[in-house]
This record gives C-alpha cells, sequence and structure tokens, in this order.
C-alpha cells in the first residue's frame, strides 16, 4: 500500500500547483472543529485545543485551517516535495509534519481528538485508512474525510467537463466524487454516528490560475511526465482558454463525511 501512496499517487510534480486550488468552504470546518471538540477528547470549544492528525496532509491546505482554529497539529504526507511546502508554508506554528504514509502513520495510538483526511482518503485502500484513523483516535472522537467538488452545473465548470469530454470521451472523477458512506458503514466495528456535511461556495480565480489548478490534478489520463500527456493537456487548457473570460467567480462544493470512533 505504501506503493499505492508513493508511486502511483506521487504528486511530486503537482504539488507547486496545488496553492492555486481553492481551500475547504470556512463555515464548514468551523462546523468540524465544533463537532471534533463534543468527541472524546476535545472538550468545550474554547477550552482546550484539539490535537489533530491531519493525513495525506499535501502542501498544509487543511492544516493551515486547522491551525487557524487554535488545533495542534500532526501533519503526515509521504511525498517529499509536498511536505517541504507544507513545512515553509507553516514556519513556527503549532505543528508536527512526519514523512509516513495514511495506512501506517507511525504516530502513538489513542493520542488524537481527530483524524482528518484531507482530499487524501480516496488515495489509498480506504478500509486500511479507516483502521489506522481508528487505531489514532482516541475512544469517542471523530474522524472526516472530506474534498472539493467542481459543481458541474457551474456554466465556467461544465464548459471546462465538456472540453475535457471532447478530447477524453472516456474521462471520469473516480473515488473522490463518490458517497463514502458504504465505505464507512463496512466498517461498524470501528466507527458509526456517521454525519454528512456539504456546503457550496464561490472562488473568484483568473483562467490562468484555473489552468495552473487543473496542473494538480492526477489522473490517468494525462502524465505531465510525458510527452503525450503534456501534449493533451495543453490541447485542453487552449480550448478552455478560448471558452473561459480571463477572471470569473466558479462553484464548488465542500463536502465532507465524519464518522465517530466506537
Amino acid at each position: 500500500m505504501e506503493k499505492l501512496v508513493e508511486q502511483v499517487w506521487d504528486y511530486t510534480k503537482h504539488a507547486k500547483f496545488y496553492s492555486y486550488r481553492p481551500n475547504y468552504a470556512p463555515k464548514s470546518i468551523d462546523m468540524l472543529v465544533c463537532l471534533a471538540h463534543g468527541g472524546g477528547g476535545g472538550g468545550v470549544p474554547g477550552n482546550s485545543s484539539l490535537k489533530v492528525a491531519d493525513i495525506g496532509a499535501g502542501t498544509g491546505n487543511l492544516s493551515i485551517m486547522l491551525l487557524e482554529r487554535a488545533c495542534e497539529v500532526v501533519s503526515v504526507e509521504p511525498n517529499d516535495a509536498m511536505r517541504e511546502i507544507g513545512i515553509e508554508r507553516t514556519k513556527g506554528q503549532k505543528i508536527t509534519w512526519v514523512r509516513a504514509t495514511g495506512i501506517d502513520s507511525t504516530l502513538k495510538a489513542g493520542e488524537f481528538d481527530w483524524v482528518t483526511f484531507g482530499s487524501s482518503f480516496n488515495v489509498m485502500d480506504r478500509n486500511e485508512a479507516l483502521v489506522e484513523a481508528h487505531r489514532l483516535l482516541k475512544k469517542g472522537s471523530y474522524f472526516s474525510c472530506m474534498w472539493n467538488h467542481r459543481d458541474l452545473n457551474d456554466p465556467v465548470q461544465k464548459i471546462a467537463e465538456d472540453t475535457i469530454v471532447e478530447f477524453v470521451p472516456n474521462y471520469t472523477r473516480g473515488t473522490r466524487r463518490e458517497d463514502q458512506r458504504p465505505i464507512i458503514e463496512s466498517r461498524k466495528d470501528l466507527f458509526d454516528n456517521i454525519i454528512y456535511l456539504e456546503e457550496d461556495f464561490y472562488f473568484h480565480q483568473s483562467i490562468e490560475n484555473y489552468i495552473n489548478a487543473w496542473k494538480s490534478v492526477k489522473n490517468p489520463y494525462w502524465d505531465l511526465e510525458q510527452a503525450e500527456g503534456v501534449e493533451l493537456f495543453e490541447k485542453i487548457s487552449s480550448k478552455i482558454r478560448e471558452r473561459l473570460p480571463q477572471e470569473f467567480d466558479i462553484k464548488y462544493t465542500t463536502r465532507c463525511w465524519s464518522a465517530k470512533k466506537i
């Protein structure tokens, strides 16, 4: 499974483009922090800080939001390029970065008030990730997995999606788009009390930043390490540039599944 995370899902060349992606909806993170505080070890919001294991932390997008909400964060990220960016972005803050995978985090059992997977739950064996999250959590505490999904009814997103399908007719969006409830429910020995949350938001982007955000996406259709992948991506992005304005507000949805450790 380490091979899955570090090689099949190697984000080394994508890391520098992660800053162009929108972060999660702030109110959703606020609500999740309140949920985590009400779990096994966090106490009353404002009275104590949550100790959070942010699994697959990438370049620190979610970790930074957690730090802004007074959490004590341990960020687990196997990819050196992404972790180095995250370390630089969070210098001087109450955070520890660990080089490890989501299914073998190397962290101590039963020490965390909350375990989070920000756009990372889908890049590892989800069953093994649930086992590891359960091991890390205090009894009665929560794990959460979340993603930002493009709103495919948004005019901008529809143009982009239609353009991609022109060049890649078999294009699909993968596990990150799936309902995570079935996999969580399959481990009722580990987690229960599933809570689902979603929130729409708008993100202002220039066309160039939007294209750069697409460069952070890893999928089986274009590999930016290969000449053919670069050529395909350039064709797609050229068409998107023709069809979209120079700047726009674009709609996303933060979707999150949380469940309590039994």
